[in-house]
């Protein structure tokens, strides 16, 4: 019965739209990979995107649970966020969304020739 509770569980992504002064999202990059280096419980992965030619941006964390989020703040993660509040052009837009469908692409297999 805990394998089909296990898949009823969902995860839950962090979502944050935003732009960064002209010039400044490699500099971001490098914060937001030092800022998810310090996640550990609950960290279930992130992604960084990039609008291409502009200094637009999404970043995409995804966490076991809500609280986990949380549970991962930290004096190091704050200096961080502080190190990159100023590489915006105004705060970004931030959101919590429940993962309800994940897909994954089929795996081809090869056929071997005997």
């Amino acid at each position: 019965m805990s394998d089909f509770q296990d898949f009823l569980r969902h995860q839950f992504a962090y979502v944050a739209i935003g732009e960064f002064k002209p010039g400044k999202f490699e500099e971001a990059k490098r914060l937001y990979e030092q800022a998810v280096a310090t996640y550990t419980h609950g960290f279930k992965g992130a992604y960084l995107l990039q609008e291409p030619g502009t200094d637009k941006g999404i970043a995409v964390i995804f966490w076991e649970n809500v609280e986990d989020m949380d549970t991962n703040h930290s004096e190091a993660y704050d200096n961080i966020l502080h190190e990159m509040s100023h590489l915006f052009v105004k705060p970004p837009t931030t959101f919590f969304h429940e993962v309800v469908c994940e897909i994954q692409p089929k795996v081809e297999q090869s056929i071997e020739s005997n």
